[in-house]
């Protein structure tokens, strides 16, 4: 499972880190409000962590902007332990879930555990398509390289691949995959394709994804005969 962090305090952040690292999961640190939108940007996660008070933006600011762009991952705010109205605040802007500081990384822990299970349950199945493998237990595709898929991300290219010999239109993949959520749109859909495109091509695969907004959408092997 993908995590983004964001935390500036960088003994704490090295510390949540360490020990979510040791429990399975695939961490990315950021130390401001800035880079984590940063790397939303470019990647998916399966559950974000968000300290309120950080530098650049502040976290209810990159809250927000994950909502205004259709980022729906599941995000746990980290507030000051008397700041209600910080909690109130992530709230009202999306947020899943908050924690108070101090806290026992335990409860940390089993609040990520939580949240990552409100995300859809994958089917974890194997599976191959042109020069690319999908791999379930690792949560990798792979070609020449490997990457990391968030859940969204791996169920998006299982559907793809199933679906590999036609199309799948924007509003079977939104009610596939994000049935429970009725803000989802297209917009969320074309992130998610976007995401998966830039995916293929840093593995070197001969595959693409082809379709527009809120269109129809196809794998297609470029290398085929």
């Amino acid at each position: 499972m993908k995590l983004l962090l964001a935390e500036d305090t960088r003994d704490l952040n090295r510390a949540e880190t360490a020990i979510l690292t040791h429990e399975g999961y695939d961490v990315t640190s950021a130390y401001d409000g800035q880079e984590a939108l940063d790397y939303l940007e470019e990647d998916s996660f399966d559950a974000v962590i968000l300290d309120i008070m950080m530098p650049k933006v502040d976290g209810i600011g990159v809250l927000k902007a994950m909502r205004e762009n259709n980022i729906l991952t599941p995000v746990l705010l980290l507030t000051a332990k008397t700041e209600v109205d910080d909690k109130v605040a992530g709230l009202d802007a999306g947020a899943d879930d908050y924690l108070a500081k101090p806290f026992d990384m335990r409860e940390l822990l089993a609040r990520v555990r939580a949240l990552v299970r409100r995300g859809r349950e994958y089917n974890p199945q194997d599976m191959s398509f042109g020069d690319v493998s999908l791999k379930a237990n690792e949560m990798e595709l792979s070609c020449e390289n490997s990457v990391r898929l968030s859940i969204r991300e791996f169920e998006l290219m299982q559907m793809l691949m199933i679906h590999a010999d036609g199309e799948l239109s924007t509003d079977d993949i939104l009610q596939k995959i994000w049935a429970s959520e009725p803000e989802a749109n297209e917009d969320t859909v074309w992130l998610y394709i976007s995401y998966l495109k830039r995916k293929l091509s840093a593995i070197d695969s001969g595959l693409t994804i082809e379709g527009e907004r809120g269109g129809n959408f196809k794998l297609l092997d470029t290398q085929a005969a």
